[in-house]
């Protein structure tokens, strides 16, 4: 585990950062009339479900705000318990975010304050050392 200060206005303003992600879709699959009648035939021809690629990172994200927002409770602040998993999510959160501003077909407009706030998040969890929740555990 990574414990790191968060308060809720942060996890708020990430919140709110994710809801504007999350509205993003960079394959156009939902957008592109072409693209949803070819996938509409694929899925008729050979049983491929539909997919996107982005899904499983917004699964993943939403699971580690989830885990924030259960940690910090109703507090304004609190020590947040960061796993190795949601250090990597914060990272692909992060270079997601960029990836989807710098291109051009993407229409991603974020809060500056908003993906500093993110990276505030992610650079304290970086520069924590890693503790055992339950050292008991390991004799077990």
């Amino acid at each position: 585990m990574l414990p790191i200060a968060l308060t809720r206005a942060e996890l708020s303003t990430v919140l709110e950062l994710y809801g504007s992600f999350r509205a993003v879709d960079p394959t156009g699959l939902d957008e592109n009339p072409f693209f949803a009648a070819m996938r509409s035939s694929m899925e008729q021809t050979f049983g491929i479900p539909r997919y996107r690629p982005d899904e499983q990172l917004h699964d993943e994200i939403e699971a580690m705000l989830t885990d924030f927002s259960n940690d910090l409770g109703s507090r304004a602040l609190g020590v947040v318990d960061a796993t190795p998993a949601h250090h990597r999510t914060l990272y692909l959160f992060l270079i997601t975010c960029r990836g989807y501003y710098v291109t051009p077909q993407v229409r991603f407009e974020p809060d500056a304050d908003a993906v500093e706030t993110l990276y505030d998040i992610y650079d304290r969890v970086a520069q924590q050392d890693v503790y055992l929740k339950h050292p008991s555990s390991v004799l077990e």
